[in-house]
């Protein structure tokens, strides 16, 4: 597989095509973004790290029946995916109060949740990525009615493998955020989990003291972000 010209470049990685149209290279760098990319910084590490670990996740999630587009990984930084149309929606679960949720409801971080909490976000960092509902998304043509409730039940169900893994390494999934694609070529073709699971996109918790392991250590400068996300890496037996 020929790696060739850079398509899109992201806030932390970037993605190449290759000479088989129906793949991409995807190539993590040492890039670190939050707030719609008004922070910003370079961690040591951070691309091989990530890399792995969603090498790791996307595998765990293929063995429990989750389709996604990853393929293999090729080197330290780089991992080989299939080439999906995403649909611009970012699906959320939460499984403890946190962030967004907090903030727009008055609701104590850390506060537990009776039953998991499904949100759609429209991704669009210019827009801040505002929140959406079925309607919004079925009037603005982003999906159909099928994808909505696919993408539903595919995030459900990567709360059921993940949540008890991480658990058992002794970490709360707080919540996390999912994207999904099909195949360019193939429109008709179920839907498969795209883009990553990192800490990036997740919040995780030590279960004892609940200490952020995730990217809030970047947001809110607590130091040792790497380190954190190596940590849960090593807990939950990716090979780094």
């Amino acid at each position: 597989m020929e790696k060739r010209q850079e398509l899109y470049r992201g806030k932390a990685k970037t993605v190449y095509t290759t000479d088989d149209p129906a793949y991409l290279v995807m190539h993590y760098r040492d890039d670190t973004s939050a707030f719609d990319g008004a922070k910003i910084a370079q961690l040591a590490m951070k691309g091989e790290t990530n890399n792995r670990f969603n090498a790791f996740i996307m595998e765990q999630l293929a063995a429990a029946g989750v389709g996604t587009h990853f393929v293999k990984l090729l080197n330290e930084r780089e991992s080989l995916v299939k080439n999906l149309k995403m649909i611009p929606i970012e699906c959320v679960v939460r499984n403890v109060v946190a962030g967004s949720m907090a903030k727009r409801l008055g609701l104590s971080e850390g506060m537990p949740l009776v039953n998991p909490v499904f949100e759609f976000f429209y991704k669009s960092d210019a827009l801040h990525d505002p929140m959406v509902n079925d309607y919004h998304i079925l009037a603005l043509g982003w999906a159909s009615a099928a994808d909505i409730e696919a993408m539903k039940t595919l995030t459900f169900k990567v709360n059921g493998v993940l949540k008890p893994l991480f658990a058992q390494a002794g970490l709360t999934l707080v919540d996390y955020k999912l994207e999904f694609g099909r195949e360019a070529a193939k429109p008709q073709a179920p839907l498969l989990l795209g883009d990553e699971f990192t800490p990036d996109g997740c919040r995780l918790w030590d279960s004892s003291s609940q200490e952020k392991m995730d990217k809030d250590r970047f947001r809110r400068d607590l130091g040792n972000v790497i380190e954190a996300y190596r940590e849960v890496g090593r807990r939950i037996g990716v090979p780094l």
